[in-house]
Order: C-alpha cells, then structure tokens, then sequence
C-alpha cells in the first residue's frame, strides 16, 4: 500500500498467505490431515497478524519523517534524497552542534563563576535613582511591586548581575569602589504572604540597588561579604532586624 510520502510502502508478497489456509479458516474445516486443525491454524493466524502489526509498527517508530522509502533490488530499504533535503539535513546539523557549543560554555561559565566568585546567588532586585541637591524628592513608590530575580555575582573587585546564572555576559555592573553604602532595609511581606528580607546597595553615583531574598541567611551573607569587601561599617540595628530611620 501507499498512503503518501509519510507511510511505507510494504510489498504485499511478503506477507502472503496461502489460499488454501484462508478458505479452511473461512470454513471452519483444516485444509489438512496431520497436526494442523483449524483451531491451530486460527491461532496461528492471529499469531502471524499480531507479529506483522507489530513489526509495521516499529518500522513506523523508526522511521524518519520526511525521508521516503524505497524497496532496493536487495530485499532492503533505501532512502533516496533530493539536493534541497541533504542541504536541509546539513544546516539541520549545523544549527544542533552550534547549540551544543553554546551550552558547553554556559556550562563552563557557570562552573567557573561557581569555582572562584566569592559569593553568588540568585536575588530578587530592583534600581532606585536618589534626588541630587536641588532636585525633588523621589515619589515615594515602595509599595510597587517591580521586584525582579538576577543572579549577582561577587568576583575580584566588581559586583555583577546577570538576567540568568547561564548568561555568558552581565547585564549589569557596579565597582565595589564606587559602593558607599550597604545597609539592611525592612522586611516585608509580599502579596502571597512570603517574607522578603532586603538590603540596599548605593554607589556614589546616587545608584541604588535594592535586594532581596526569602532567606534571612542569604542576605546576612551578603552584607556581611560586602561589608567586609569594601570596608564599609554597618550602621546600628534594631532588635527585628530593621534598620533605624
């Protein structure tokens, strides 16, 4: 049969079954004497049916779409492809080991940052600007929820930010000599009842990088590493854990 260029094309002569087995199962009666009855001819029947569906199967299983099939000359299949289909297959295959290159130096990146950053981690983060002299104050907009999740690094002399740990590039950045300030903020609670602990990071160009997490733990790491890596001296907390204003 031949459905199209998506199904195989099955040469009926193999599986050909003698006439004379049909007739005798059509009839109930054994075409023969000896062992073979009709009872074990019907078995043999299903038998030889539910072996065939499964190997039609698994050729279907194992074939790949778009390739047509051809029987050879041989008694084996064959595929026979156009120009324009090897071509495909080829940017196919360029477009996976391009892939892969690029996911080995992720990999390798991460492993990297992992092996020799001083503190990494996932935070969520959002930019505040301060007022310069004789500007307004900044509208107060702390209950805006523009809270989003980076991936800060602390390596060498820098503090980098990253959209994701598998980037191969920061998206942003800050010298730890321009960081003035790093101090505990209020912990708050988020709409589904989650408690964020939060910190702040102001340089001197009036930047301000406010962070936080769900783990008390994590952000005491950070200003604990920060505080020390660009000796600074924490200002005097309150009992709860919220800086005095």
């Amino acid at each position: 049969m031949d459905d199209g260029p998506w199904e195989l094309k099955v040469i009926p002569d193999h599986f050909w079954i003698p006439t004379s087995v049909l007739e005798s199962l059509e009839n109930g009666t054994p075409s023969i004497t000896k062992p073979g009855t009709a009872k074990s001819l019907r078995s043999q029947y299903h038998l030889w049916t539910q072996r065939t569906l499964r190997a039609v199967s698994m050729l279907k299983l194992f074939t790949f779409r778009g390739l047509p099939w051809f029987p050879s000359t041989g008694g084996q299949e064959k595929v026979e492809l156009t120009a324009a289909e090897v071509e495909s297959l080829r940017s196919e295959l360029a477009d996976i080991e391009e892939r892969a290159a690029q996911l080995r130096a992720q990999l390798e990146n991460v492993d990297e940052i992992l092996r020799s950053a001083c503190l990494s981690g996932y935070l969520y983060i959002r930019t505040r600007w301060t007022a310069l002299p004789g500007e307004p104050p900044p509208i107060d907009d702390s209950d805006v929820d523009d809270w989003l999740p980076r991936f800060v690094v602390l390596h060498g002399e820098c503090l980098y930010f990253y959209l994701l740990c598998t980037d191969l590039s920061p998206q942003d950045s800050t010298l730890l000599s321009d960081i003035v300030e790093v101090e505990q903020l209020p912990s708050f609670k988020r709409e589904d009842d989650e408690m964020r602990y939060a910190f702040y990071i102001l340089t001197r160009h009036g930047l301000r990088y406010e962070c936080s997490s769900s783990s008390k733990i994590q952000v005491d790491s950070w200003l604990s590493a920060l505080h020390s890596d660009c000796k600074l001296e924490s200002d005097k907390s309150t009992p709860n854990g919220s800086i005095e204003l």
